[in-house]
């Protein structure tokens, strides 16, 4: 079975569109920041954005848990960024990407909004400066945030079911 990856910038809605897709599949959903460690947590609410010798240990973890959940599918949230990135997720397994996309003034104004998370809007063009689209050879499909997310959820079911057997 496919694991989702829901990919984006933070404030993009991954935890809402992720939350909401694994709810529809009945499958388990994971929110890749628990993958994170303390120091990475440290370090991204301190203002000072990830280096790729950070994310490392954080991407195989998250691979650890598509491996995992190759049977029974499942719905994990991840920036996946870079390619190279998308490329340790896949070693977990077959893999489906939601790419949440959506302008740089709407995605701040929702970081903003939101409550006691970690990660301030001072590194949001950190990650649009690393955020490599979909490669026409990976899986998967784009979403404009300005959607609803139940509009994002049914477009992404009828987009994968058109494409996974």
């Amino acid at each position: 079975m496919t694991v989702i990856v829901v990919m984006g910038v933070a404030g993009s809605g991954k935890t809402t569109v992720g939350a909401m897709l694994a709810e529809r599949l009945g499958v388990e959903y994971a929110e890749a920041d628990t993958f994170h460690s303390p120091a990475n947590i440290q370090k991204m609410s301190s203002g000072h954005p990830l280096t790729d010798d950070d994310r490392w240990p954080w991407l195989r973890a998250i691979a650890a848990w598509i491996t995992a959940h190759q049977r029974s599918g499942g719905v994990v949230s991840s920036s996946a960024l870079k390619r190279g990135y998308r490329d340790v997720l896949r070693t977990g397994g077959d893999l489906w990407f939601l790419h949440l996309d959506g302008p740089r003034d709407v995605l701040a104004e929702r970081m903003r909004g939101r409550n006691g998370h970690f990660m301030p809007v001072s590194l949001l063009d950190s990650q649009l400066a690393d955020l490599e689209p979909l490669g026409t050879d990976e899986r998967g499909m784009v979403a404009d945030v300005r959607e609803s997310p139940a509009a994002i959820v049914d477009r992404a079911l009828t987009e994968l079911a058109q494409e996974v057997p």
